[in-house]
């Protein structure tokens, strides 16, 4: 299985912005400029994390992005359930001959529960054990246009 690079970006700017004092605020730019991403891409990203209720974005001069809970509230599962088309295949379009008697879609169904069952066990805060240590890493880069 391989996550979208909208998820990967999603991790990334969540463990960004749990590495940050609790209640300051960064910004998209800065966070496309610490991973070297497109800025399009990561907008789209922070606005999913804001819709699924795990960053606050605060408008105005003085505004910016942070979590919208605790890294200890952030189920690694819970963030891809938000983010990924979890059905693996499907049978329905183009319609499968064999479905009737297919036994593939459980077992590719079981491995993702199975997946997600192991993500539900982990949260952002176990992400952090390391913290001085990635943020020492989180160092701009250049900017992708895109």
């Amino acid at each position: 299985m391989q996550l979208t690079s909208f998820s990967d970006f999603a991790f990334r700017s969540l463990l960004y912005m749990a590495t940050l004092p609790e209640g300051e605020l960064t910004s998209i730019t800065k966070v496309t400029d610490i991973y070297g991403v497109s800025r399009n891409h990561m907008v789209k990203v922070i606005n999913k994390l804001g819709h699924a209720g795990f960053v606050k974005t605060v408008r105005g001069k003085y505004g910016g992005i942070c979590l919208a809970k605790s890294p200890a509230e952030i189920g690694l599962g819970e963030v891809i359930r938000a983010l990924e088309p979890l059905q693996l295949i499907n049978c329905g379009e183009p319609y499968c001959t064999i479905l009737p008697a297919c036994k593939l879609k459980g077992v590719l169904d079981e491995a993702t529960q199975a997946f997600l069952a192991t993500l539900d066990q982990y949260t952002l805060a176990d992400m952090l054990e390391n913290k001085q240590q990635l943020s020492e890493l989180m160092i701009p880069t250049q900017t992708v246009q895109a």
